[in-house]
């Protein structure tokens, strides 16, 4: 069982930055693949940024060379780095734990907001 926990969202001014952390209880945390998703008002979530057990990344075309996903196995602990934020960023982000060979061994956060705007 993994339990998850996102954190730093918040409010920010467009140009800003923000880092948000999916805090992962459990054991084995490294050999689970992260994403991070987003869901606006009225829209459908969104996958934004993934992170493998091995550490390779994967960005949405809207996000790239904005956002950094990272990883620290040792504090359990999975990281997106949003730079240059835009009001149309605005949402709540959620991580998503998904077992390298299991996938079906999924856990999900639940969520913080974002907001950008000035």
């Amino acid at each position: 069982q993994v339990q998850l926990v996102e954190s730093g969202g918040g409010l920010v001014q467009p140009g800003g930055s923000l880092r948000l952390s999916c805090a992962a209880s459990g054991s084995m945390f490294s050999i689970y693949n992260v994403d991070w998703s987003r869901q606006a008002p009225g829209k459908e979530r969104e996958l934004v940024a993934t992170i493998t057990s091995g550490g390779s990344t994967n960005y949405a075309g809207s996000v790239k060379g904005r956002f950094t996903i990272s990883r620290d196995n040792a504090k359990n602990t999975v990281y997106l780095q949003m730079n240059s934020l835009k009001p149309e960023d605005t949402a709540v982000y959620y991580c998503n734990a998904r077992h390298s060979h299991y996938p079906s061994l999924a856990y999900w956060g639940q969520g913080t907001q974002v907001t950008v705007s000035s």
